[in-house]
This record gives C-alpha cells, structure tokens and sequence, in this order.
C-alpha cells in the first residue's frame, strides 16, 4: 500500500503544474481571441456600421462656404493706456456679428505702436484671416493656441473696425447642391 501514499509536496507540485497549464492556456486564447477581434474590426466586419449616403433635397457642400462672424470666437485686448478701447472694439466686433468671449488689457503687458495684432493658432487661421478683413494693417501672429480662438490685440493706431458691405446674392450665383 506504499504505492497509494503520495506525499503533501508532490500533490502540491502536480496541482500547480495543473494550474500554470490552465491559467497560460487561458491567456493565450484571450490573446488570440483580441487579435481576431481587432483584426476583423480592421477589416470592417465587425464594429459600428458605416453611415450610407442620405438623400437630401437641400444638400449643400458646407465645405466651400466662407467662414461667417458668428461661427469665430475673438477675445479683444487692449494694448495701450486708453481706458475702454477693448470695450468698444468689442461692442464694434459684436455688432458685426463675432463671439466675442474676452475683454481685457494685453495680456503679456506689451504695448503695440501700430493698428493692432491677431492672434491664433494652427486651427483658426481662417477665423483670423476674417478678423483681419475688418482691421486692415494689423499682423497675423501664429502662436500654440489648440484651439480656434482668435485674439484681437488693438494698438496705438486703432481707430475703428471696417464693416464690409452687405453683399447681395443672385440665384444665379447660389451652389447647386450634389446629392
């Protein structure tokens, strides 16, 4: 009956084995299944579905319409020592339809000489390119900003904002919408 009794250290070592082989063959499944997974998300067969052309009888190409007032976020900032200019630059841009989100002194205390600085970032070069139109003479200023807002800084030079004329539109010239 020798052969029956096995020590406590020999099981031990059998069930660990038994264990590592369990535990190491459900790891690798998992691996394998997440490659699948990803690989067949790659291909497209699983995953959200791809959204289909929707039929519109309105559809126009926003992507080729001109940037509008409404749609640029400017923070105005006054660069000299005349007490309100930033306000009614503000109230001169607003009344012209932009977002005006920030009205202060310059905030890296410099004192501009000429008309005035806009700033922005990477993302909202069109919106200052706007802003600019309406402050002929000022400097575009590329800086690290992530988002599209733009600063106006006004100078020494600053009079008034030039409001451009209201441009009619003919039917003749509106896009014709490709469905």
């Amino acid at each position: 009956m020798d052969y029956l009794h096995e020590s406590a250290v020999v099981i031990y070592r059998r069930r660990r084995r038994q264990r590592t082989v369990v535990t190491m063959t459900f790891v690798i499944g998992l691996c394998m299944a997440t490659v699948l997974y990803a690989a067949s998300y790659v291909q497209g067969w699983v995953g959200p579905p791809t959204p289909g052309s929707v039929a519109n009888a309105s559809c126009i190409d926003t992507a080729n319409l001109p940037l509008r007032p409404g749609e640029v976020t400017v923070n105005v900032y006054n660069a000299t020592k005349r007490t309100g200019l930033a306000g009614t630059a503000a109230s001169s841009l607003r009344k012209q339809g932009f977002k005006v989100a920030t009205i202060d002194n310059e905030p890296f205390g410099k004192t501009i000489a000429g008309i005035g600085e806009i700033r922005h970032g990477p993302s909202g070069i069109e919106g200052a390119t706007l802003a600019a139109t309406r402050l002929p003479g000022a400097t575009l200023v590329q800086d690290d900003r992530m988002d599209a807002s733009v600063d106006v800084v006004v100078g020494k030079k600053f009079k008034a904002f030039k409001v451009p004329p209201k441009a009619k539109v003919s039917k003749a010239a509106q896009p014709i919408p490709r469905c």
